[in-house]
């Protein structure tokens, strides 16, 4: 059996509808689909506007969208380096297995490499176990004794209204 190309391209205003639909398959196997609110146009505005906010890398299998990683800048002050924080890494259930996020990874590894960046980082949910195994077996480090913290809605709103 052949193996048809697995190509990895940067995305284009074109994928939003692909886009979308990745963070909507994301948002339902982490049973979170109630939070998901992103529409294509706001995707496009956010994505490929003036200053964009995220960087997309698209994983095409046989000419098909199979997966995805959205992707942004932070930056490390003790490094004094920029880094890449990994938002969003999907690739669709029945594609699992073939090394299509590995290939994704490894491509954004590459741009943090070219981009001179200190580390690439990502959040995993604790009970997402497959994924925890595929990231230590890249030799990636979970970050104990980090804990993230979250501001959003009413709360984001009422600490903004201390900066007046």
């Amino acid at each position: 059996m052949s193996h048809a190309p697995l190509v990895i391209r940067i995305a284009t205003i074109a994928d939003c509808p692909t886009i979308l639909d990745f963070i909507e398959q994301l948002a339902a196997y982490e049973k979170l689909s109630h939070e998901v609110v992103a529409t294509c146009s706001a995707l496009e505005k956010t994505l490929f506007g003036e200053k964009p906010s995220a960087e997309v890398l698209i994983a095409e299998y046989a000419t098909q969208p199979v997966g995805f990683a959205l992707y942004f800048t932070n930056y490390s002050t003790f490094l004094a380096k920029p880094g890449i924080y990994l938002e969003d890494l999907f690739v669709q259930p029945e594609m699992r297995g073939k090394g299509f996020g590995k290939q994704l990874l490894a491509s954004l590894a590459k741009i943090a490499v070219e981009r001179d960046c200190g580390r690439l980082e990502w959040s995993v949910l604790d009970w997402n176990q497959p994924a925890i195994d595929f990231y230590r077996s890249l030799g990636a480090v979970p970050m104990d004794g980090w804990t993230v913290n979250r501001l959003t809605g009413d709360a984001l709103q009422n600490v903004a209204h201390h900066a007046d």
